[in-house]
C-alpha cells in the first residue's frame, strides 16, 4: 500500500475531534502570520501526573465483569484506532482523537492507594481487573512500574486479580504471576486483534507484534498461569476472516479458552474510525462500514446492554458465530479452564508498612 500524505506515523486516530464538553475549539489556521509558537507534535506523547484520591472503581456495566476495576493510566499509547477507551479523554479535557494516544494521566501513588483500600474496615475480596479502560502495560509502564508494584500488593495481600493487555510486556512480571498463579489468584486476558502484523500496525500502532503476544500466551501457559485470548474487537471484512487460524494459533500456544467481542464505535470513535478506515482501507471502507451499521440498526454503535457488543441477527453474524463455534470447538475442545478465584486466603496489608513509592 503507498504511503498516505500526511499520515501521522505511529498514531491510530489520524484526527483530533473536538471534545464535546468545550464550547470552544482550538484550530491551526494562518499559523504562519503569529508571532508564537505552537508546541504541536502529534508524534511525541507527554505525561501528566494524576492525583486520584481512590484507585478502585465499581464497574456497573451488566454485561462486563469482574464487578471492580483500577487504572494505573488515562489514555492509552497503544493507539487503537477503535478502543472505546478513547471517549473517557474527554471528562480530563482532551480529544478522544489524538490526544487519547498521545497524552497520558499517570498514577504513582496507584500501589499505596490500592493498600489502603484493602485496609478498610470489614473488606471482603472481590476479583478486581487491572485494567478496566486503558491498558496497564502500556509503554510507560517499561519506566513507571506501576503495573508491577500493584501486582506486589495483590500478592502481598492473597487478593485475586484479573488482567487484560496487548502488550508482552507482561513476561517482564513473570515471577509475580507464577506465584499469584500458585494460590490461584490471577487470570490473565491477552487480546489478540489479527496475526497480520501490517494491519496491526495501522490499526493498534504501539502494541506487541501478533507473534510478541502468542509468545506471551505460551510462556504464560508454560508458567502456569491461566490465560486466554479475548479475540477483540472482531471487524468485519478486516479482521473476521482470521478467526479460525487464529483460534488454532491460540490454542497451540496453550490459551486455556478464547472469547470475543464485535467492534462496537461509541461516541467520538465512530468518526475517528471512520477517518482512518477510509485512509488506510478506501477499496474497503464502505463495506466495513456498512456491515458494522448493519448490526446496529444503521448506526456505528448500539449503547444498549447485551447488545452493544454483538452483532444482533444480521447474516455476517450469524456466519460469523457459527464459525467461532466450529473453530472452538476443533481446537479448544476438553481444554480445561481456569481454576476459580481464591478468596479463603486474603490478608489486609500491615498498616505499619511505609508507601512502595
Amino acid at each position: 500500500m503507498e504511503p498516505i500524505e500526511d499520515y501521522i506515523k505511529g498514531r491510530g486516530a489520524q484526527t483530533n475531534p473536538h471534545n464535546q464538553f468545550h464550547n470552544n475549539e482550538l484550530v491551526f489556521e494562518h499559523i504562519e502570520g503569529l508571532d508564537e509558537d505552537f508546541d504541536y507534535n502529534p508524534g511525541t506523547t507527554k505525561y501528566f501526573i494524576d492525583s486520584t484520591k481512590a484507585i478502585v472503581n465499581k464497574v456497573t456495566s451488566p454485561d462486563i465483569g469482574p464487578e471492580w476495576s483500577m487504572n494505573p493510566y488515562r489514555g492509552c499509547e497503544h493507539g487503537c484506532v477503535y478502543c472505546y477507551a478513547r471517549n473517557s479523554h474527554e471528562y480530563w479535557g482532551f480529544s478522544a482523537g489524538i490526544d487519547f494516544e498521545s497524552k497520558i494521566m499517570v498514577k504513582p501513588s496507584a500501589p499505596q492507594l490500592l493498600r489502603e483500600y484493602f485496609m478498610r474496615r470489614n473488606y471482603r475480596p472481590q476479583a478486581i481487573m487491572l485494567s478496566g479502560n486503558t491498558d496497564c502495560y502500556q509503554p510507560v509502564e517499561q519506566k513507571m512500574q506501576i503495573t508491577r508494584e500493584i501486582l506486589k500488593v495483590f500478592l502481598e495481600c492473597k487478593h485475586p486479580v484479573g488482567i487484560i493487555t496487548k502488550n508482552a510486556l507482561i513476561l517482564r512480571d513473570l515471577d509475580i504471576l507464577k506465584e499469584l498463579a500458585a494460590h490461584n489468584l490471577v487470570h490473565v486476558a491477552i487480546s489478540i486483534t489479527t496475526l497480520d502484523s501490517d494491519l496491526q500496525r495501522r490499526m493498534e500502532p504501539r502494541t506487541s507484534l501478533p507473534s510478541k503476544r502468542l509468545d506471551a500466551v505460551r510462556r504464560l501457559s508454560e508458567a502456569g498461569v491461566p490465560v486466554m485470548v479475548m479475540h477483540a474487537p472482531v471487524i468485519p471484512w478486516l479482521t473476521d476472516v482470521e478467526t479460525p487460524q487464529l483460534v488454532k494459533a491460540c490454542a497451540e500456544a496453550g490459551a486455556n479458552r478464547v472469547a470475543y467481542t464485535i467492534v462496537r464505535l461509541n461516541g467520538a470513535v465512530g468518526g475517528i474510525f471512520t477517518d482512518w478506515v477510509q485512509k488506510n482501507y478506501p477499496m474497503k471502507a464502505e463495506k466495513v462500514l456498512n456491515a458494522i451499521k448493519g448490526m446496529h440498526d444503521g448506526k456505528l454503535s448500539d449503547s444498549r446492554f447485551g447488545r452493544r457488543m454483538g452483532g444482533g441477527d444480521t447474516p455476517w453474524y450469524q456466519v460469523y458465530v457459527k464459525q467461532f463455534e466450529i473453530a472452538t470447538r476443533r481446537h479448544f475442545k476438553n481444554r480445561e479452564l481456569p481454576p476459580p478465584y481464591n478468596y479463603n486466603d486474603f490478608q489486609p496489608p500491615s498498616k505499619g508498612q511505609l508507601s512502595l513509592f
